[in-house]
This record gives structure tokens, C-alpha cells and sequence, in this order.
């Protein structure tokens, strides 16, 4: 991509469309520096601490890469360094970068930075935040979907599935709805996968994943019967 530039600043290895920033930092990636410019926004606890801030009036999403499950609590966000190409910030940004090109509904990623120590890196991506958007757990926290929007769902998943990209974590968290709007997020680890069994898996997974907080949440406005919906959209995509 010619707006795509990379650059190499001491062991950081640092993506970044220049559409957004001139000229490569590594300042970007640290939340003080955000902070004494008085840009930070919000933040939201997951795995770790991602940071919302404002960067030339536009909103931005930095998030720092950790690992997850039992290894998470021992290197927490080490990674072992093959090639730069199989790092995971690279392969997410450039996934994007694909998927915006496509005209799916994704963030826009706008950098991306490795730093590289021996065979170890550790690594950070920022996106542009969705505005006025609340991911799918939050709203069924306070609300239960329309039939529509579980049918507009649906469609959305089926737009990835025909274009072959397999979501690693297709989650009701990484679903998020802005007004009329259904996007993804998250696209750590995804990839484009080849053949179709695997498409009724991640369908299961999103199932378990909405059942699972249905458990867990005093309050959450789903049932079985929604998902009904989902698959009536799912099974009629909508190419416009």
C-alpha cells in the first residue's frame, strides 16, 4: 500500500499510515505520552488496558498485545520472534488493511510497532475507534436486540465467511454495533482460511460464547430463540 510506510527506530520496528502521522515514533505506543498531551479519552479493561485517545480530531484505539490463558500469567506479553512478517501486530495490521480494502466493516488500523529483543518481541497496535459504538455484551446488558439487528448480525458474520476470513475469537465482545451499523473487531490472530468446515465451528463458538454470559450476567437479554434470527440472517446474506 503507498500510504503504508515502515520504518525501523532502534529494535522497533514501527508500521504506520501516513495518512495519520508524517513520520514514525515510538511515542505513540506509550500511554504518558498521549496523557501529557491530555488526549486520552476513556479506557476499557480486557486482557490488559486499552487506551482511548484523540489524535488530529480523529479517535484512536492503542492496545498492547498480551497472551492469554495459563502461559499469560507467567510472560504475560512476550512473544518468540521468528520473522517480522509472523509477528502478530504485522500479520493484524496488514489483515486490516485487506479487509478495509475489501469494504468490510472493520477499524482501520493506522500503527503498528515490534520490539524486538534477542528472540523475544513485545508489540502494540493503534486502530480507529468506531464512533458511537457499544460492542453487543454491552447492549444486551441493558437490552435485548430486535429481531432485525440479530438478523443484520447474521449477514455480517456471512460477509467474513464468504470472503473466507476466520475470526479467531468470534465472541459477542468483539461484535460491536454503531447505530444501524454490525462490525468486528479483534483481528488478532485472525487469518484467511481456505474451505468451509470450519465457518459452522466459529458459528458455535459465538453460540457458546452468547450462552456462556447468559450463565454468568444477572442481567442479559438474550435467549435461545434469538439465535434463530441470527441464522435466518446469516443464511440470506445481503451483498449491497
Amino acid at each position: 500500500m503507498a500510504d503504508i510506510s515502515q520504518n525501523i527506530i532502534g529494535n522497533n520496528t514501527i508500521l504506520f499510515d501516513q495518512n495519520f502521522f508524517s513520520k514514525a515514533s515510538t511515542s505513540w505506543f506509550e500511554k504518558d505520552y498521549w496523557q501529557n498531551q491530555g488526549a486520552i479519552t476513556g479506557s476499557a479493561e480486557g486482557r490488559g488496558t486499552t487506551y482511548f485517545f484523540q489524535h488530529q480530531k480523529v479517535d484512536m484505539v492503542l492496545r498492547h498485545y498480551k497472551r492469554g490463558g495459563l502461559i499469560g500469567k507467567i510472560v504475560d506479553d512476550h512473544f518468540l520472534f521468528n520473522n517480522i512478517a509472523s509477528t502478530r501486530p504485522w500479520v493484524e495490521f496488514n489483515l486490516l488493511t485487506k479487509l478495509t480494502e475489501w469494504d468490510l466493516p472493520v477499524p482501520q488500523p493506522v500503527a503498528a510497532r515490534i520490539i524486538k529483543t534477542g528472540m523475544i518481541y513485545t508489540a502494540d497496535i493503534i486502530i480507529k475507534r468506531i464512533p458511537d459504538s457499544n460492542d453487543c455484551f454491552e447492549r444486551l446488558c441493558r437490552a435485548p436486540l430486535e429481531k432485525n439487528v440479530w438478523i443484520d448480525v447474521g449477514r455480517c458474520i456471512r460477509r467474513f465467511h464468504d470472503k473466507q476470513v476466520f475470526h479467531h475469537d468470534l465472541n459477542i465482545h468483539n461484535i460491536m454495533l454503531n447505530n444501524s451499523n454490525i462490525w468486528l473487531i479483534d483481528f488478532d490472530k485472525c487469518f484467511i482460511r481456505k474451505g468451509n468446515k470450519w465457518k459452522n465451528l466459529n458459528l458455535e463458538r459465538l453460540l457458546r460464547s452468547l450462552r456462556k454470559e447468559k450463565n454468568k450476567a444477572k442481567d442479559f437479554f438474550w435467549q435461545d430463540s434469538d439465535w434463530q434470527y441470527f441464522i435466518r440472517g446469516y443464511n440470506t446474506p445481503s451483498f449491497s
